[in-house]
């Protein structure tokens, strides 16, 4: 196992939940990084809307890769969410997810939704998981199970189903997004033998709370890609209309250009 991988493995057991902010290009992960935050994930809305294309179809292969090796500079432990693993032949995910790690890569999340709303055979799924977690092993991957989010009946019984065929499959973690019901989210922390990582909702559980009942890590998925257009969409009415236009924190010029590396260095 690497030293960065040993890391991220690690914060996820430290005495609070691993907050792990999702970016979706180079300006928002160097931002989040230079705010001292240890780890940052991708958000596959963020990057599949930036690039013109529908999310969760499989559709940016190309894009997601292309953003992880811009995003390598960064002195930031990075996950990658690879929505299905963009194919449905275990040895394909597996090929991709190496070549992530062979950026530097530490993490990846794999989920088991579908683009038309059902979810994936448990089995194809976990033979995903088998196949990268063979190919490189010191690779963090988080199952996502998609049973709360697509609003399956009954989902409880086919969260821990699934999570055990992923955690047998060799998965390192399970995502359970969908749900911040504290009582829920306290059942699965017990059951499941492994981290698990809940997806922030304003207005729900803060990390107190969410430490509380066990949770090991939480996302903010696509929140600060839709808060940061929508501040943008705020910014522009502002001007069309004569009000204010500066929130209260606005990074500089000089800020944002300190983001990105000088020439040659």
């Amino acid at each position: 196992m690497t030293e960065r991988s040993a890391r991220f493995r690690a914060l996820h057991h430290g005495d609070q939940p691993l907050l792990l902010p999702n970016a979706w290009d180079h300006a928002s992960a160097a931002a989040l990084a230079a705010r001292g935050h240890p780890a940052v994930g991708t958000t596959s809305l963020g990057v599949a809307a930036t690039a013109g294309r529908p999310d969760g179809t499989g559709s940016t292969a190309g894009e997601t890769l292309a953003l992880a090796r811009r995003l390598a500079t960064l002195a930031v432990l990075l996950s990658v969410d690879i929505e299905a693993g963009f194919s449905d032949d275990p040895a394909a995910v597996a090929d991709y997810a190496a070549e992530l790690a062979g950026l530097g890569v530490v993490g990846i999340n794999l989920e088991d939704g579908r683009p038309d709303g059902t979810l994936a055979d448990p089995e194809c799924v976990a033979a995903k998981v088998a196949a990268v977690k063979s190919a490189v092993p010191h690779l963090f991957v988080n199952a996502r199970t998609d049973t709360w989010w697509l609003g399956v009946d009954d989902p409880l019984p086919q969260t821990l189903a699934r999570a055990r065929a992923y955690r047998a499959a060799g998965a390192d973690g399970i995502f359970v997004p969908g749900t911040v019901d504290l009582a829920t989210l306290r059942i699965l922390t017990e059951r499941i033998d492994a981290p698990v990582n809940a997806l922030y909702q304003p207005g729900g559980p803060g990390l107190a709370e969410l430490s509380a009942a066990g949770v090991a890590r939480v996302s903010t998925g696509s929140l600060l890609f839709r808060a940061a257009l929508g501040a943008a969409l705020d910014a522009a009415d502002a001007v069309r209309l004569g009000r204010p236009t500066a929130p209260a924190v606005l990074p500089s010029y000089a800020e944002v250009q300190a983001l990105v590396p000088t020439a040659g260095a």
